[in-house]
This record gives structure tokens, sequence and C-alpha cells, in this order.
């Protein structure tokens, strides 16, 4: 009876079983290292992308002046001097460039760049009166300063709303 798959001698039968059981086990420990460093490099790579992109996010709060008859009768207007604006981040700053550029026609804004920027989206939507525009209305805040109006909304961010891969 031949023992061992590469030895048809009898004396050296079990030497050659040793030999193919170290090489195979050679070769199967080779691969599974070969494939767990694939894994952990893909593993920190990622991990590194997702820091980076959930750490530091860009925001843009945007203001313009509009005449008081594009004021929607429905919408709540709050007053410049309110705290409420002190809760935005860089509301203040987009509404004094409104002003000081006299905006019109384009949104003035300005661009937050820090951890947790997209969460101004959601304090303007919930921590101030809100409107939702219809056809021919802005979206926004509807901002009172002095003879002013201005709408202040976060701008530029709709298309972006899921992450980028």
């Amino acid at each position: 009876m031949l023992r061992g798959t590469g030895n048809r001698t009898g004396n050296g039968g079990a030497n050659a079983n040793t030999t193919v059981a170290r090489s195979g086990a050679k070769g199967i420990a080779l691969s599974l290292l070969a494939v767990g460093t694939a894994a952990l490099a893909g593993y920190v790579l990622s991990s590194n992308r997702s820091k980076n992109s959930t750490a530091r996010s860009k925001a843009n709060l945007g203001a313009r002046i509009i005449d008081p008859d594009e004021v929607p009768a429905n919408a709540t207007i709050v007053d410049a001097s309110s705290r409420q604006l002190d809760e935005i981040p860089g509301a203040r700053r987009a509404i004094n460039r409104a002003i000081r550029r006299r905006a019109r026609e384009e949104w003035e804004h300005v661009t937050l760049e820090r951890d947790g920027a997209w969460s101004v989206v959601d304090t303007i939507r919930s921590s101030l009166p809100y409107h939702e525009g219809t056809e021919h209305e802005y979206n926004g805040v509807y901002v009172h300063y002095d003879d002013r109006f201005i709408v202040l909304d976060a701008i530029g961010w709709a298309h972006l709303q899921e992450p980028l891969q």
C-alpha cells in the first residue's frame, strides 16, 4: 500500500506527507495573509475617507434682499435684532453681506466649513419660522432689517443631500 501522495517508496512516505502538509499550510497561510492584508488596507482607506467626509462638511448660508411685495402674506417675519438669528452660524454675516452689497439679483452667501456644517440646514428649518415657498415664493426665513426685507436660507445643498462616494 502506498502512503503519501508524492512518494512511492515505503520508507519515505511519512516524510513526504509532512512535506506536502507543510507546503500546503504555507500556501494557505500566505493566501490568508494576503487576503487579510488587503482587507485591512481597504478598511483603513475606507475609514479615513469616511472620517474626512463626515468630520469636515460644507454648507452655504445665503441671503438676498427682496421687495416688500415679495414677502408672502402667510410668512412669519423675524426682526433682524432677534436672538434666534444668533443660533444659526453665519446668519448675521450673510444678512450683513447682502445689505452691504445690495444683493437683489444674487444670493450673498457665507460658506461654513467645519464639523457638522450641514446641521445649519436643520437649524434654519427648526429654530426659526421657515417658510416653504410656493411656485413664485422663496423658501427660507424672512427677516426685516431696518426698512428692507431679506430672505435667509441654506443654498446650493439640495443636490448634495446624499454623501458623495
